[in-house]
């Protein structure tokens, strides 16, 4: 499995941005796709998680009610739209696969990161 994550810049406190992570290779997902996010210095966290076959979606209590997390099947791409952005949501975010649990060691599949800047 392959995972190309995008979309990353620089905005401000208050606006959105969406994440776009495309999937590939010949490896299937089973299970689902997730993203998470470094900040500098710390470890990585768990942001929001989609399940491959059903659409369910978990997410960090940090970005309930902001960040959406869907997938286009389709496109063999996972979006996570990020709402109501604040500086705190300042990171390194990266895709990960094939799991929806809220943690990275059970993801054995990573992508490179995109990096979000909010400023106040």
């Amino acid at each position: 499995v392959q995972l190309q994550a995008s979309g990353g810049g620089w905005v401000q406190a208050g606006d959105s941005l969406r994440l776009s992570c495309v999937v590939s290779g010949r490896t299937k997902i089973n299970y689902g796709v997730g993203w998470f996010r470094q900040h500098p210095g710390k470890e990585r966290e768990f942001v929001a998680s989609v399940s491959w076959k059903d659409g369910n979606t978990r997410y960090a209590d940090s970005v309930k009610g902001r960040f959406t997390i869907a997938k286009d099947n389709a496109k063999n791409t996972v979006y996570l739209q990020m709402n109501s952005l604040n500086p705190e949501d300042t990171a390194v975010y990266h895709c990960a696969a094939d799991s929806q649990l809220p943690a990275k060691t059970f993801y054995h599949y990573w992508g490179q990161g995109t990096l979000v800047t909010v400023s106040s």
